[in-house]
């Protein structure tokens, strides 16, 4: 008999941090809805609205898979924050399943390093990949979230109060050093930053909350001295999104709300904690309001800034407790299934759509003509083409699926 078989027929009372727990099919259909809708850009809403300018329902689907421009969230705002959420949700069952295999905490600590590792270098390697040398950018999901797992791991083996504590301390901080730091002169030259002197009228905030404009704030400066101390082609001056590297302190933040989540979930099983999630959502969703509408801190995903990790973090509560409702209490799973596919293998989901995408298209036009798809019109031309590239995606996961092989770091 191994010795992982006799650690988990020992009585769970006696060792409960060892004692593993079964999947949560819910936690990896949400996964894989983020990953879905990732995946999906590749449907091309905004070209099909554009050949339909009078249509409202295309036009809500563009607006939907399109970041917002500054203020706001669109569903495609809610990609990143719920992936960085479910990272943390997945955290206590990977100590409990680690440590049930008879894993040190010295082994995993290491591993945690080398993930994030990996994580950073996979990061830059996709932003790399339609350049002529190394892009040395920091802003990506992967990057953001190797930045800040060692320190989630922690947090995993420490109290409650830990997470919460260090949660304060996270947003409170960053807040201030942002609030300290000067907003830009009266006659301060927009343009020189990439921000039009129309799209900073329109767009970027007066008083206090000018503190968080796009391209003139703490993370810029930062970024503006960081990425300039890697190789660049030229002098780093600023991120036409206005991204920043700094984002990945906050966004820790919306790990930790995932970790509270995850140890919630593992502590009341085999039910479901409905009420904590959806006190936790509503409570997040109105405190990001609260700091939001006071301009004492605006909702902008672009820079993460700390009422976008309450507004969002509440909104990652109300969709896990949606999944968890829909799949694990009323049992309603057959549904879920194509997106388990995908969520259990998210890695190789977010790797497959930078890397096939070319290579399908490509392929398609080739071998069925450039005109194939556009049998039912060329305004949806773009989408049938991606619709046939998103099931391509899906039929490689589900072969990896059905092989067991699953892209982990």
């Amino acid at each position: 008999m191994s010795s992982v078989q006799e650690v988990v027929r020992l009585p769970p009372v006696e060792i409960p941090i060892r004692t593993s727990s079964p999947r949560n099919v819910a936690v990896d259909a949400y996964r894989g809805f983020v990953m879905l809708l990732m995946m999906g850009e590749i449907l091309s809403f905004s070209k099909v609205a554009q050949a339909f300018p009078t249509s409202l329902f295309w036009h809500i689907l563009a607006y939907h898979q399109t970041h917002t421009e500054w203020v706001g969230c669109s569903l495609h705002d809610l990609i990143q924050p719920s992936f960085s959420f479910l990272v943390g949700v997945a955290l206590p069952y990977s100590i409990a399943s680690r440590l049930a295999r008879g894993a040190t905490f010295r082994q995993m600590f290491g591993h945690a390093l080398w993930r994030a590792f990996a994580l950073c270098v996979l990061g830059v390697f996709l932003r790399s990949m339609d350049w002529p040398s190394t892009h040395w950018t920091m802003e990506d999901t992967l990057n953001q979230i190797g930045f800040g797992y060692p320190f989630l791991f922690l947090l995993g083996f420490k109290p409650p109060k830990w997470a919460w504590t260090a949660l304060g301390l996270i947003l409170t901080g960053y807040w201030l050093a942002w609030a300290l730091y000067p907003v830009a002169p009266a006659n301060f030259n927009w343009p020189s930053v990439g921000v039009p002197f129309a799209w900073n009228a329109q767009h970027n905030f007066t008083g206090f909350a000018a503190h968080w404009n796009k391209n003139y704030n703490l993370g810029i400066a930062f970024d503006q001295w960081f990425l300039n101390l890697f190789p660049q082609p030229k002098h780093w001056v600023y991120n036409p999104g206005g991204y920043l590297t700094l984002s990945f302190i906050p966004t820790l933040g919306t790990m930790i709300l995932g970790l509270i989540a995850g140890r919630w979930l593992r502590e009341a099983a085999p039910q479901i904690p409905l009420k904590k999630f959806l006190v936790a959502g509503v409570a997040g969703i109105a405190l990001g309001f609260f700091f939001h509408f006071t301009h004492i801190c605006p909702i902008v995903k672009r820079i993460w800034t700390p009422s976008w990790t309450l507004f969002s973090g509440g909104m990652c509560f109300l969709m896990l407790a949606a999944f968890c409702w829909v799949i694990e209490m009323r049992r309603q799973k057959t549904w879920a299934y194509p997106l388990v596919v995908i969520g259990m293998n998210s890695i190789a989901a977010y790797c497959i759509a930078h890397f096939m995408e070319n290579f399908l298209i490509t392929t398609f036009r080739i071998n069925l003509g450039p005109h194939f798809f556009e049998f039912l019109g060329t305004g949806l031309q773009p989408l049938m083409e991606g619709v046939a590239v998103l099931s391509c995606y899906w039929l490689v996961l589900f072969w990896m699926y059905r092989r067991k092989i699953f892209l982990k770091i």
